[in-house]
């Protein structure tokens, strides 16, 4: 057999491979029960799919008109590109057309097309390659956007068909978890504190957090002490600002001190302030937190681990307002709202004479429990989704999604650490995703097994330990890509093109399986 037949051979299997993977996830997608998880797998598949740079879905409800999407999803967009690029300019044109007909709408560059290169938003962001599918039969439910595509030139007929396929199979199961979501009258208890807080920083939708938003409203507007409980990691610091950033002393700033491991003299150091010479090494007057929060808020994290002589000085300072910096025989003054929070039982500190009674009824005039994350479960995908955007961000890494089972995983799992332990596996699975070369983060990247782990997974030929499929999935991975460089003479262009991939791709994964020519 000549070299041409077996490299179309190979070609025709390899397009036979997606085709069936295709189908595969189309089917998995039929058991995604949350809107929000369903999107994100859907757009995250269209946009492989089609090897396409930029995404976006966006769905209503059948006579909406679409004018403003109840739901949507972006990915390659930034979001202020989605709020002012596809939102307010792109839902006039290419995506007004689609919606309005009907009919998928193509073109290899929206630059170059006489129906859309009047548009101000076409030139402004100088769209090339756009494929437009409606989602459901009209009036549509939603739409799929794709511009861009890894490879140049225009879409494929190939993927037109796919995604006009997608679009398709879509629209049943969106309009169902659409319906599903009108008719739960609590599917986000969030909201009405939302529309009266600015709480962008707190992420999630359950009602445990729902509660501390409701706690929060009724607290923020008002001078009074608040004390924050709960568990470590639960997120009270980001609480405070949202309490700060939402009352009287906004405009004024939010100092914060964590009084964990602190020496009785640094801590009121930190707290008041020294003045030079105070004592040895103060080599100058320096400004204590309580002055830097003049104005403002301060707010004390692990209050309980203060020293009862600290103690005394604070409680002082909170009944005047008057305190002495280190060193100093003159008061100074400031006012300041207090926030403080703890992971201990201050109650039970105070009936061990380890904390002072009267200091914890003066910082506790209001107090919040922060739930920890095994109480708020259903927030977990929200929180993965947002720490893992903002992660691949900050490090220039490619967008990534989880898989249904890597957030089903996370969301059976125990979070000890609560939200910082969750943002710090986040962090690790999409490192781990991005060396694997996938742009999908998969159970087995955010709970990697034990290095030398044993016991059934041990085959027994040989004793060798069976690899996971994990394992398996790179040595093939490694096995093809390299098999693939050869028959091109490794012409990272030409490998590309082979494996239907963008150029950068390939050399990610050549740097990622430390692949080297053959001499």
């Amino acid at each position: 057999m000549d070299p041409g037949t077996i490299a179309g051979e190979r070609d025709d299997l390899a397009r036979a491979r997606r085709e069936r993977d295709f189908y595969l996830k189309l089917l998995e997608l039929g058991s995604v029960d949350a809107l929000r998880p369903f999107l994100a797998e859907a757009l995250a598949l269209v946009v492989a799919v089609a090897g396409a740079r930029r995404g976006y879905i966006e769905l209503g409800r059948s006579g909406d008109g679409m004018d403003s999407p109840r739901w949507w999803i972006a990915r390659g967009f930034s979001d202020e590109e989605v709020e002012e690029e596809v939102r307010r300019h792109l839902s006039q044109g290419v995506i007004a057309e689609a919606i309005a007909t009907g009919k998928t709408i193509e073109t290899p560059s929206a630059l170059g097309d006489p129906r859309f290169r009047k548009r101000s938003s076409v030139r402004r962001y100088r769209i090339e390659a756009v494929l437009c599918a409606p989602i459901g039969a009209s009036p549509p439910i939603g739409v799929i956007y794709l511009q861009d595509r890894i490879q140049p030139g225009r879409f494929a007929e190939e993927d037109r068909s796919r995604i006009e396929v997608f679009a398709r199979h879509l629209a049943p199961f969106a309009d169902r978890l659409l319906l599903q979501q009108e008719r739960s009258a609590e599917h986000d208890p969030t909201r009405p504190f939302r529309a009266a807080l600015d709480v962008e920083r707190l992420i999630g939708r359950s009602a445990a957090l729902a509660r501390v938003l409701k706690d929060t409203r009724l607290v923020a507007p008002r001078h009074v002490a608040v004390l924050l409980t709960g568990p470590t990691g639960t997120g009270k610091t980001d609480l405070a600002r949202v309490i700060h950033d939402n009352g009287p002393r906004k405009d004024g700033p939010f100092v914060a001190l964590n009084c964990a491991n602190l020496s009785e003299s640094l801590a009121e150091s930190e707290l008041f302030g020294h003045e030079k010479g105070a004592f040895t090494g103060a080599d100058r007057r320096v400004t204590g937190k309580i002055a830097a929060a003049a104005g403002g808020t301060l707010f004390l994290d692990e209050v309980g681990e203060l020293s009862l002589g600290t103690q005394a000085k604070l409680l002082k300072f909170l009944d005047s307002k008057e305190y002495y910096p280190v060193g100093s025989a003159q008061p100074a003054r400031a006012d300041v709202r207090i926030l403080a929070a703890t992971n201990v039982d201050l109650e039970a500190a105070v009936a061990e004479n380890s904390f002072r009674g009267d200091l914890y009824f003066r910082l506790r005039e209001y107090s919040i429990r922060v739930p920890s994350l095994a109480e708020r479960r259903e927030d977990i995908a929200e929180l993965m989704a947002h720490f893992c955007a903002r992660f691949c961000e900050r490090e220039g890494l490619p967008a990534l999604t989880f898989s249904l089972g890597a957030i089903r995983a996370a969301e059976a799992a125990e979070w000890p650490g609560n939200i910082r332990r969750l943002a710090s596996a986040v962090k690790e699975a999409a490192l781990r995703a991005h060396e694997d070369g996938m742009l999908v983060i998969e159970r087995q990247h955010l709970f990697p097994e034990p290095h030398g782990a044993d016991g059934a997974s041990a085959s027994s030929h040989g004793g060798k330990k069976r690899p996971s499929l994990q394992e398996a999935m790179r040595a093939f991975q490694a096995h093809y890509v390299a098999e693939v460089l050869e028959e091109v003479g490794w012409n990272v262009q030409g490998a590309a093109e082979r494996m239907d991939v963008a150029r950068s791709h390939v050399y990610n994964l050549i740097k990622a399986h430390g692949l080297r020519k053959k001499m």
